[in-house]
């Protein structure tokens, strides 16, 4: 489905005095044959504008751009929906974090041993696979950074599955999510997914790369502090690896101590929607460990 967004300057004039300026505002927009007074309405819903008196639009030209989510601009519904993979696959030799060895899979009961314990023409093949658990696509819960936190066991399934999602999509160059990237989100209780396009460079050395985009530890609090029920990222980590970061890890600290659980090498979040699906990463439940491989997928009306 093709999407649009208006590029304009607007100034708006509040009822009770003072005023607004914007250059260069983008804003998703229904269709290409928008008028000013419907990119004006927009931009008070957008932005939350109250006793605003009058919104002049200017220089307004409307672009082919996915939607980049907002207040103003409802998803449409339908009666069908469509399902996304958003995890990567796990093969032998993954490399998931460089350095970190990949999974061995084997068999531990070919089809040829098997048709000795069955009846004529009855085979059946087990695999095993010899992993650590920080593999593909993975699911962080509070007893990865703490020792007394909840394990994969101890994370209610409210905090996994069928969550309202929602994607913020991070400008091309930008390595720091921080608060004010944050703030035009309504985020309580969402999937909140970070969308920085770096799984393009999964599998490649340019993934562990020092401009890999991360979420800042004043965001991170910024989002527990709001409310998400669970924060995604499609980059190598959700904090800063560099050794400037010393280590550090205030993305992890904030959101696991709230007991938002993270989900780390996403992919494929270009096509979701801004917002409108239902989003899922449950791992198995293994007792004593705090992070697992996840088949995260959305849930989208088609």
């Amino acid at each position: 489905m093709v999407e649009y967004r208006a590029v304009f300057d607007a100034q708006v004039d509040f009822a009770n005095g003072g005023g607004l300026r914007t250059d260069g505002f983008r804003l998703d927009v229904p269709h290409p044959d928008v008028t000013d007074d419907e990119v004006a309405a927009l931009l008070v819903r957008h932005l939350g504008l109250l006793m605003v008196g009058e919104v002049r639009i200017t220089n307004r030209t409307v672009v082919e751009e996915p939607h980049k989510g907002g207040r103003g601009l409802d998803v449409p519904a339908s009666g069908g929906r469509k399902l996304v993979e958003l995890s990567h696959v796990i093969a032998e030799g993954l490399v998931t974090l460089p350095g970190w060895p990949g999974p061995a899979i084997s068999d531990w009961l070919t089809r040829e041993e098997s048709r000795h314990r069955y009846a004529p023409g009855v085979e059946f093949h087990v695999a095993r696979i010899d992993m650590i658990a920080n593999t593909g696509t993975y699911v962080d819960t509070p007893s990865h950074r703490f020792a007394d936190g909840p394990d994969l066991t101890g994370v209610p399934l409210d905090r996994l599955a069928d969550l309202p999602g929602l994607v913020v999509r991070v400008p091309a160059g930008t390595r720091a999510v921080d608060r004010l990237m944050l703030a035009p989100y309504d985020v309580a209780g969402c999937a909140v997914l970070l969308h920085t396009g770096w799984d393009a460079h999964f599998g490649t050395d340019r993934y562990a790369a020092p401009e890999a985009p991360y979420l800042t530890g004043d965001g991170a609090q910024w989002l527990a502090e709001a409310g998400a029920a669970l924060v995604g990222i499609d980059s190598i980590n959700i904090d800063d690896m560099t050794p400037a970061a010393a280590g550090q890890r205030p993305a992890h600290t904030g959101l696991l101590a709230a007991g938002v659980p993270i989900v780390e090498h996403l992919t494929g979040l270009d096509a979701l929607p801004p917002t409108g699906f239902r989003f899922t990463a449950a791992p198995p439940r293994v007792a004593g460990m705090g992070t697992f491989p996840v088949r995260a997928f959305a849930v989208v009306n088609a």
